[in-house]
């Protein structure tokens, strides 16, 4: 479910990226790269699982797919807040250069 959750995420971000073209100020292509990281990442514990004689993907309880779950959408919630210290730090649009310059 980590896994399915994750390339639905990078999926989505990846779309939204090619769809703003070049007017991405957001930067959402470093967004799309945090999620595309995370699903190889799963990907190769996937792969790992199998060398060790496991399933690449576990759905036998629902308890553990809830689990899988609750771990997927932390990835994402935690992608989201990279990216938004990634936006402050970078200041694409200049907004908070601006806001101090006023206060000063």
């Amino acid at each position: 479910m980590t896994l399915v959750l994750t390339f639905l995420a990078a999926a989505i971000a990846s779309i939204v990226w090619y769809a703003a073209g070049p007017q991405n100020h957001m930067k959402i292509g470093a967004l799309a790269l945090m999620y595309w990281g995370a699903a190889i990442m799963w990907c190769v514990d996937g792969i790992n699982n199998l060398i060790e004689g496991e399933g690449f993907i576990e759905i036998v309880e629902a308890e553990t797919m809830i689990d899988d779950a609750i771990l997927g959408l932390t990835v994402i919630v935690l992608g989201l807040v990279a990216w938004s210290i990634y936006l402050f730090i970078k200041d694409p649009k200049g907004t908070i250069r601006q806001s101090l310059r006023r206060t000063k």
